[in-house]
């Protein structure tokens, strides 16, 4: 009969350059023996278990019922700390704990003050010895940090990992916790955690790459700095039975079931600010809306547009997303008092509603396509609107809203980076001894879409015998490695808002940038939670339009020797057809979307007459469309349009007309 087990000390390869897992790989193999729980308590960290938490939701009925706790490890004094929140309070008290932390240091780093842990409740406590805890000096800061823990009613932690003082660590352990209690006057337990860094054993020597990395060394000449065996791994139960008396192993499952919160319980809410008192978000909506709609069409607003509008914001408030439409509204409205260009763009960006508030030029009564496409009560998805400033000039929006927010509400998303075949040789052959030269040879002989098979053949074109232990090694680790976070660096335009405090809701940390905070959380563990953010984006070529509407006024001015009057971007003409002939000719180098040779070459045989034209040649030339089958890249124009005279339809099989070239140039006389 094997006991239940919870692991309650795990860290993921977001412990970057120490734990050598997938969180999905670590689920995955937890439920696969049979564990009661799984904590991911990655260093100061929550940046892997919103992967955890899918992996287990897609796991459903085969998880078995294991429960996924939501922790964070520290280093303190030498001795390790594990926090793992009971509660959505201990949540946010474990993620405020690890801002504080991670704001006091520059990107990476971290400093853990035991004054601060007064500030954490409703998380349970596992304090991890050190192996010099056989030492006097090492014992006393273990006390100190545990007494710092009593508030918690802390536990101590003892991992088995088949070292040679093993046994003399666990009486040291128990002699601990005696002294504890009766100096506390609680009930200190002893509980049996293992200290994983990998799902299973063969991930080990990927491990000890990833450590040496980190410590910037070749793995040959670490010695004890590296792991003495495999022990690290997520271990059977019948194995666990054999290392740990009974007691302890029930005592972890004992611990699990006091930690109940899950990621399911985190609500996002928007700030209240983008609203004026007196008004609610939906009347607020209203109002501003139809005040943009008589702007847009006069006094009279067509009754089609009033139609639209009612059914827009009808489905607005169902789904309670005025929030967000505001919140973009607010941005865009600062963006346009400072005359920063600004457009809208995204899927929801095409709606009546953004067009009424200013935020997208597209007036989708234009478009004929359905508000449904964009924002749907049944695919419960939050809306997407992307708004593009000069580039020049984003960084006073983004600032504008660290300013109007703070820095505990505002922050933008993290962006993981990850390995790549070039970055993952040159590590792992760092780690293998390999010469600076030697990897500037093999990196500059690879590409980022070759594979683990593509590999050999790579290192033999360069004089390299894949055959050789070492090349061997690199070929393989260098393969599993792939894919893996680096770090975590900052998105180039997503912002998260929230109504309270953002750093109970995710951690939030220096980004390398100045002046800059980020997230913990990428775009894709946002979209998983259904929570919400706003993408603050840069565009050159609203900088270039910029610098030509300046240009336009100043000519005006010098031709006519009047007063220069600024030549605004409502100025120009919704539809120029000496436009269009320029693009049906081609002659779009430079311009926005249509600047590539493959654009380049469509447009004379699509002749776009108009913006939906362009709309559709934009489209299909994409790879989407072409790989998919769904288009043929060198289709001239729809029947249709040769119906109207408006060009030529082109035979399928036909091959497109070469374009004429002047002669090359008499080089006789050269």
């Amino acid at each position: 009969m094997q006991p239940p087990y919870a692991e309650l000390f795990c860290r993921s390869n977001y412990s970057f350059l120490e734990g050598a897992s997938h969180p999905e790989e670590l689920v995955t193999r937890a439920a696969e023996l049979g564990y009661a729980a799984l904590a991911i308590t990655d260093e100061c960290s929550v940046a892997g278990v919103v992967r955890a938490h899918v992996a287990l939701r897609d796991l459903g009925v085969a998880a078995g019922g294991m429960k996924l706790l939501i922790g964070a490890h520290f280093s303190v004094h030498g001795h390790s700390l594990v926090l793992i929140a009971q509660t959505r309070r201990g949540y946010g008290d474990l993620s405020a704990f690890i801002t504080t932390a991670r704001r006091r240091c520059e990107k990476g780093r971290y400093r853990i003050e035991l004054a601060d842990l007064a500030t954490v409740a409703e998380c349970l406590a596992i304090v991890v010895p050190s192996h010099e805890v056989l030492e006097e000096a090492s014992a006393a800061d273990f006390a100190t940090l545990l007494d710092a823990c009593a508030h918690l009613q802390p536990a101590i932690g003892f991992a088995r990992l088949l070292l040679g003082h093993d046994a003399d660590r666990f009486v040291r352990s128990v002699e601990l916790a005696t002294r504890a209690s009766e100096r506390l006057g609680l009930p200190i337990r002893l509980v049996a955690v293992g200290d994983v860094l990998y799902h299973d054993k063969p991930r080990q020597p990927l491990q000890d790459l990833l450590r040496a990395t980190r410590l910037r060394g070749v793995v040959f000449e670490l010695g004890r700095a590296l792991e003495q065996n495999a022990e690290r791994s997520l271990r059977p139960r019948s194995a666990l039975l054999h290392l740990y008396p009974v007691d302890l192993l029930l005592q972890s499952v004992a611990l699990a079931a006091s930690c109940r919160f899950s990621l399911e319980e985190l609500r996002y809410e928007y700030p209240e600010e983008i609203i004026p008192a007196g008004y609610t978000l939906a009347s607020y909506l209203r109002e501003q809306t139809y005040e943009g709609a008589r702007r847009r069409y006069g006094e009279r607003i067509p009754d089609a547009a009033i139609a639209l509008i009612e059914k827009e914001l009808s489905l607005i408030a169902e789904l309670q997303y005025e929030a967000y439409f505001l919140t973009v509204y607010d941005i865009v409205q600062f963006a346009r008092s400072r005359d920063i260009l600004c457009q809208g763009r995204g899927s929801a960006a095409n709606s009546a509603v953004c067009y009424c508030l200013g935020i997208t030029e597209v007036d989708p009564a234009r478009m004929s396509m359905l508000f449904e496409r964009f924002v749907s009560k049944e695919r419960h998805e939050p809306p997407d609107i992307d708004v593009d400033f000069e580039h020049q000039r984003r960084e006073e929006v983004m600032q504008y809203l660290f300013q109007k927010y703070g820095r505990d509400r505002a922050a933008l998303c993290a962006s993981v980076t990850t390995y790549r075949s070039k970055g993952a040789v040159r590590d792992v052959g760092r780690a293998l001894g390999l010469s600076a030269d030697q990897l500037d040879r093999i990196s500059g002989n690879l590409s980022w879409w070759d594979a683990k098979a593509d590999m050999g053949a790579r290192l033999a074109e360069i004089g390299l015998d894949p055959d050789s232990k070492v090349i061997a090694m690199l070929v393989k680790y260098a393969s599993e490695l792939r894919g893996f976070p680096r770090h975590l660096s900052q998105h180039p335009c997503g912002f998260v808002i929230a109504r309270d405090r953002l750093d109970r809701l995710v951690p939030i940390e220096n980004a390398a940038m100045p002046d800059r905070t980020v997230i913990q959380w990428d775009k894709d563990d946002i979209d998983a939670l259904g929570l919400m953010k706003v993408d603050v984006l840069a565009l050159g070529m609203l900088s270039c339009i910029r610098r030509a509407l300046d240009l336009v006024s100043l000519t005006r001015a010098v031709s006519t020797g009047s007063d220069r009057v600024p030549f605004r971007l409502q100025d120009i003409p919704a539809e120029d057809p000496a436009t269009y002939d320029m693009l049906c000719r081609g002659e779009s180098t430079g311009v926005f979307q249509v600047e590539s040779r493959a654009q380049m070459n469509m447009l004379p045989r699509l002749q776009p007459r108009n913006y939906f034209d362009l709309v559709v040649e934009v489209a299909i030339v994409r790879p989407g469309p072409i790989q998919g089958g769904m288009v043929h890249p060198y289709l001239r124009r729809r029947q249709k349009l040769d119906a109207a005279g408006r060009g030529a339809p082109c035979r399928p099989e036909s091959a497109p007309a070469a374009r004429s070239r002047p002669p090359p140039p008499d080089r006789s006389s050269f």
